[in-house]
């Protein structure tokens, strides 16, 4: 099995520097009914997909965040600005978390920022957040490619018709270590996040 593990690094690297996040200024100022949440969320997320069919929000899943109190209820079947920058989070989020740890992180944030009101808002943490994770994408591309080169130096002694197959399986395990190490200390930090409505 022959793979150009330099072409998948290139793409690999080309796409972390392709990342971008909704910005609030992007979302419609207006309320907005729940097929046109779905519409623009898949409008606006369309390069986070996988797969062309892959769904990116959908009238089920808005329901059951409600459901699982992960989004207040609309008011009178629309969706404010407030309510997009959530299901923003939870996107993000659900890859990753359980609903037990989103709803466990969401919920103080919801409790104290999701009505506009003086101080703080909702949109004010979302841009704060977001902007730092924009800064932190070279550092991030850095991480992969050490990751790639460690791989590179795995499995020098299979055939060689092997060796491409089994360093990249090393590459695949050192990202996923290193996602399972964040996970661990994610979940861990969420276990230290207020639970209770102040």
């Amino acid at each position: 099995m022959t793979i150009d593990t330099n072409d998948i690094i290139n793409s690999i690297l080309e796409s972390i520097s392709r990342i971008d996040y909704i910005k609030p200024g992007d979302v419609p100022n207006i309320p907005l009914y729940m097929d046109q949440v779905t519409t623009f969320m898949d409008a606006q997320l369309a390069a986070s997909k996988r797969y062309e069919s892959d769904k990116i929000l959908t009238k089920t899943m808005i329901n059951n965040y409600t459901k699982n109190n992960l989004l207040p209820p609309p008011e009178k079947k629309k969706y404010s600005t407030e309510h997009i920058l959530l299901l923003i989070f939870i996107y993000y989020f659900k890859s990753i978390l359980s609903i037990n740890d989103i709803q466990s992180l969401l919920r103080p944030i919801t409790d104290k920022y999701f009505q506009e009101g003086d101080g703080i808002s909702l949109t004010d943490i979302y841009n704060e957040v977001f902007s730092l994770e924009k800064s932190e994408i070279e550092s991030m591309k850095e991480d992969v490619r050490k990751y790639y080169q460690t791989s590179t130096e795995t499995f020098t002694d299979a055939p060689e018709e092997e060796q491409g197959f089994l360093q990249l399986f090393s590459f695949i395990c050192l990202l996923s270590f290193d996602v399972y190490v964040k996970k661990q200390i994610i979940e861990n930090l969420i276990d230290l996040f207020p639970s209770e409505k102040k």
